[in-house]
């Protein structure tokens, strides 16, 4: 049970759930002329997770430890939980799953003394919560909670993971200026290929390089961290499809010198295809970002009615999925469109309701850039008043 088992996490990361990627195995099993015990069956997983943590409960005593880290069950359990909590992100919202699944990770792990598997959970729980649109104000208080007990529950590789994750948040709020803090992660020499933790520093640096406005920082950050073959990042991947589409498409429309167009608009379709897929499976996830890349194209093509109403739609998607900062995000980008045709009015509409989204996300930054616009578009109109008098 034990050997089977975790090798079900990459299935489980790819197909989206426990039972395709049972099915899969069984079928592959099959071809070879086995089958797959039946205590590993879907059911009597979940029911071997409930018996393992039960039985720890009722056998605590000096040697216990011991003989866990021996058997490799709570390992087992743990790789189970936070498999699910990936697999589930392809197929169901966030809320629903992952997060209780990773949650579940970190308190049995730090409960029964694997605190590093733990503090993995944790880590990866504050990592879907950013992806989530999750508060940033309420995540940063998560996040050095983490790392005060990172004081007691020693773990470098988390460590500098949580560090790394606070630095993007504290500038997704105010730039750093008022909530960095002066210990920085330490990941080595980043040329180095063997480095793994290369992901996640190229991952955080594109993100914040876009959300900064950025660009060809976000495009030298994001294709590193896409030629990147391990299949860890596969889930990543995805999200930074969507970043690294959005990001060609501002390159393209101001023409910046030393990008190949044919290369943007490339990068651009492949997104737009990766985002098309993964909303097949996940439309909760993934509709929202669809709809914002075909809108920012439909744009770039002059198609009008089209343009507007992909806007819309990614807006009303990701309103339902509860992704304020993208629906922030598409509101912004809606306003820009407006803007750009001379529809002042419009443009004023939904820079006021992206402000109103990035209020309730706690970024000051985009709250006072998107004020910034406000304040231009409502001097013009001022200005062309008094003209016309």
């Amino acid at each position: 049970m034990f050997d089977i088992l975790p090798r079900f996490s990459p299935a489980l990361r790819t197909q989206g759930n426990v039972e395709d990627a049972y099915n899969t195995c069984s079928f592959v099993l099959l071809q070879l002329g086995e089958t797959i015990p039946e205590s590993v069956a879907p059911e009597a997983s979940k029911t071997m997770v409930e018996d393992t943590l039960k039985m720890y409960e009722e056998v605590y005593d000096g040697d216990w430890l011991e003989r866990k880290m021996e058997d490799k069950t709570l390992l087992t359990t743990l790789h189970l939980y936070s498999s699910i909590a990936f697999a589930s992100y392809f197929c169901k919202p966030y809320s629903m799953v992952c997060a209780d699944n990773l949650r579940r990770g970190f308190e049995t792990g730090l409960s029964t003394g694997d605190n590093d598997m733990g503090l993995q959970c944790a880590f990866h729980g504050i990592k879907f919560a950013i992806v989530s649109g999750a508060s940033l104000k309420s995540t940063l208080k998560e996040i050095d909670y983490y790392l005060h007990l990172l004081k007691t529950f020693k773990s470098a590789e988390v460590k500098n993971f949580m560090l790394n994750i606070r630095e993007t948040v504290s500038v997704l709020i105010d730039k750093g200026d008022a909530t960095s803090i002066q210990e920085k992660a330490a990941f080595g020499d980043l040329n180095v290929t063997g480095n793994k933790q290369r992901d996640v520093v190229f991952y955080h640096r594109a993100i914040r390089a876009y959300w900064s406005g950025y660009t060809e920082r976000c495009r030298y950050y994001s294709e590193k961290y896409m030629s990147i073959t391990w299949p860890e990042v596969r889930f990543m991947k995805v999200q930074m499809q969507f970043y690294h589409g959005l990001n060609s498409l501002d390159i393209l429309k101001k023409k910046l010198r030393g990008f190949s167009s044919v290369k943007c608009k490339e990068a651009l379709h492949n997104s737009i295809s990766v985002m098309r897929s993964a909303a097949a499976h996940s439309d909760w996830n993934y509709s929202n970002k669809l709809c914002l890349l075909v809108a920012e194209q439909q744009s770039l093509s002059c198609d009008h009615l089209n343009a507007i109403n992909f806007y819309d739609a990614s807006i009303e998607s990701a309103r339902k999925s509860g992704f304020i900062h993208e629906q922030g995000l598409a509101c912004e980008k809606a306003g820009f469109y407006y803007k750009k045709y001379g529809a002042v009015h419009k443009a004023l509409d939904y820079f006021k309701q992206a402000r109103e989204c990035y209020e309730e996300w706690g970024s000051s930054m985009k709250v006072d850039y998107i004020q910034n616009e406000l304040n231009k578009i409502q001097m013009q109109m001022l200005l062309h008043n008094e003209l016309a008098r």
